[in-house]
Parts: C-alpha cells; structure tokens; sequence
C-alpha cells in the first residue's frame, strides 16, 4: 500500500460520491413531476431509497479510505514503511 495510490482511491471516491449526489437529485425531480401529475411513485421512491443507501456506502468509504491514508501519510513522515 501507498498513499499516491490511496489517493487516486480518494479521488475516484469523490466521483463516485458527486454522480450518487446528482443522480439522487434527478431522481427527486422524476418522483416531483411524478406527483404532479398524480401518478403512482412507489417504484421511484424505492430506487431514490436505493440511491440514497449506496451513497451512503460510497461516504463510509471515502472514509475509510481517509484513515487508510491519513495512516500511511503518517508512517511515510516517521520514516516507516507498510511494505
């Protein structure tokens, strides 16, 4: 393990998080105009629920992957290696 490659981990977390965030906003637009027009949005609902759970996996990854590195930057300072 590294930190550069955490990092690149880091970044890709980010993205994965910015596009969870954008998609469960368009889907809360779907679900308004859905009720606008009185139609039925059970189905919309529960994919927005499923948005939601898998966004917050990808947070409690980024965090994960903030301690990984938070761990790796500290031990690359004090001279220490995980290799």
């Amino acid at each position: 393990m590294d930190a550069d490659r955490e990092r690149k981990h880091l970044a890709e977390a980010d993205r994965h998080i910015a596009n969870a965030k954008a998609t469960i906003e368009q889907q809360t637009k779907v679900i308004e105009k859905l009720v606008q027009e009185k139609h039925e949005t059970k189905v919309a609902v529960s994919l927005l629920h499923a948005m939601e759970h898998s966004l917050h996996a990808f947070e409690q990854h980024r965090k994960t992957i903030l301690e990984l590195l938070e761990t790796l930057e500290a031990l690359e300072k004090s001279g220490g290696s995980v290799r």
